[in-house]
């Protein structure tokens, strides 16, 4: 079993890089930006509340942070292990994580103040089927049009300078000492994400001593 947190700036890549270490190892990846976002588009109580501290360009509590990825993690449905995005923020819940997991790794993604506003502010998000965009590197056919759904692409609440200068500070404040707490207690792997995905996804594995997937193939039913 397998248990791996990946950290990083907002854009540095977090959830790209987990996706493709849980496809290959059978990890359930566990972004906090992800449930907050499917409470938000489903309308939850979790998810008005979410919904009025981002469009102020606030960072959410650590109380709501912790009990909605301790929630998540309780339902054990991680057979081979998994990977937490976004998860902890600070050293109050570091402290919280260590404290109830064994963790196999740490993976810090490094990237410049000037590249995430870069890459952060080209970010667009699907109206109608909430997929990602990005005008730097996926760019749809039509103009603010999504190529699966046809429905109006949009711009994120919270990817406006004001906000993300917000977030910067946090994470540089609060977050950046997190990796320093982590380095004392785990193995850490810190990796510069201005580069390719698979060169990042490469190094990400080597650094770790990752085997080579193993590729089973199901018998049809």
């Amino acid at each position: 079993m397998l248990k791996f947190v990946i950290m990083g700036v907002q854009g540095s890549g977090k959830g790209t890089q987990a996706k493709l270490l849980a496809d290959d190892y059978d990890l359930v990846h566990v972004s906090v930006g992800d449930l907050f976002r499917w409470n938000v588009q489903h309308h939850t109580k979790l998810g008005a509340q979410v919904r009025r501290i981002v469009s102020s360009g606030q960072l959410v509590g650590d109380d709501l942070v912790e009990s909605v990825v301790q929630q998540r993690l309780e339902t054990h449905d991680w057979n081979y292990g998994f990977i937490v995005d976004g998860f902890p923020r600070n050293a109050r819940q570091a402290e919280f994580f260590l404290e109830s997991y064994d963790i196999d790794g740490v993976i810090d993604l490094e990237l410049p103040d000037e590249e995430v506003a870069r890459r952060v502010l080209a970010r667009r998000l699907c109206s109608g089927c909430g997929l990602d965009w990005n005008l730097l590197s996926h760019r749809p056919k039509l103009a603010d049009v999504c190529d699966v759904c046809g429905a109006p692409l949009g711009v994120r609440s919270d990817d406006n300078p004001e906000a993300l200068a917000v977030r910067l500070r946090e994470y540089h404040d609060k977050t950046r000492p997190v990796i320093e707490l982590f380095q004392r207690k785990e193995f850490v792997v810190t990796v510069d994400a201005t580069r390719s995905i698979p060169e990042i996804q490469s190094e990400i594995r080597a650094s770790l001593d990752l085997a080579p997937p193993v590729r089973t193939t199901r018998a049809a039913p």
